[in-house]
């Protein structure tokens, strides 16, 4: 694997730092966002992340983006990039999401994405589906917007993203530079068969009627192509994950400890 050329980064405020420099226009319709606290690691080539090493900044690195001097950017982001949408984490005690469902009286938090629950009660899922389903609740942060300027700008190389909230593809994100690990809702299938399902009209169904759709080949349940528990991850992921770490110049890691 080739060193990257300047500096590994996990910071919640990279896209505002780096937006000044470059966001000349709004490329998307923008959630108003919320103040969250940020943490920030910048890693010198060396890899250390003691202060007296430290050689990237904010800064540094948003005057190199202005500069042209990384030409394959690639993302890694988690919940915490959606946060300021208004779209819960699923772990942080009080607000997070698996604190915050005894509506759906589950046997455990996890349930409301395990396989096997939504095969005996698919009410939950269907529900929580009609109020995260992208596009319709929740609009794109500063962040997704930023996504979309470094595609627009060719610089880059992939987003891989734990999150189903689909804001990336909402914010103009060309689907071929994403790697969506936990699945999305832009597609649908069954659940037993894996026959393919009109995302439209699961979409209706879930938003509308309130039900989770019956395929019309082996007549069991059909949910959004989101990753449950005892599922595999897109096989997409395996496919590009070493090449796209390995040919790339400059990592940002947002919103995830992962």
């Amino acid at each position: 694997m080739r060193r990257l050329s300047s500096a590994f980064i996990a910071s919640t405020s990279l896209a505002n730092s780096v937006s000044t420099f470059l966001l000349t226009t709004t490329p998307c319709t923008l959630w108003k966002p919320t103040p969250t606290p940020s943490r920030r690691l910048y890693y010198s080539r060396d890899g250390s992340s003691s202060a007296a090493k430290e050689k990237a900044t904010l800064e540094s690195i948003a005057e190199s983006f202005k500069l042209g001097r990384y030409k394959k950017v690639l993302v890694v982001s988690g919940a915490g990039v959606s946060c300021s949408a208004g779209i819960p984490d699923f772990r942080t005690a009080g607000s997070g999401l698996y604190d915050n469902l005894h509506k759906f009286n589950l046997p455990y938090p996890e349930a409301i994405f395990d396989v096997d629950f939504f095969k005996s009660d698919p009410m939950p899922f269907v529900t929580l589906a009609s109020e995260i389903w992208p596009g319709v609740k929740y609009r794109p942060t500063l962040t997704h917007c930023f996504f979309n300027l470094l595609d627009k700008k060719g610089t880059l190389s992939r987003i891989y993203t734990q999150n189903i909230d689909g804001l990336e593809s909402v914010a103009g994100v060309d689907d071929n530079k994403m790697v969506e690990c936990h699945g999305h809702f832009r597609s649908s299938s069954c659940i037993a068969c894996k026959t393919p399902y009109d995302a439209e009209s699961c979409k209706s169904s879930m938003l509308e009627k309130r039900e989770a759709p019956i395929c019309n080949n082996c007549g069991s349940l059909v949910k959004p192509d989101i990753v449950f528990f005892g599922e595999m991850m897109p096989t997409r992921f395996s496919e590009l994950v070493h090449y796209d770490v390995a040919s790339a110049d400059l990592i940002i890691v947002l919103g995830t400890s992962l």
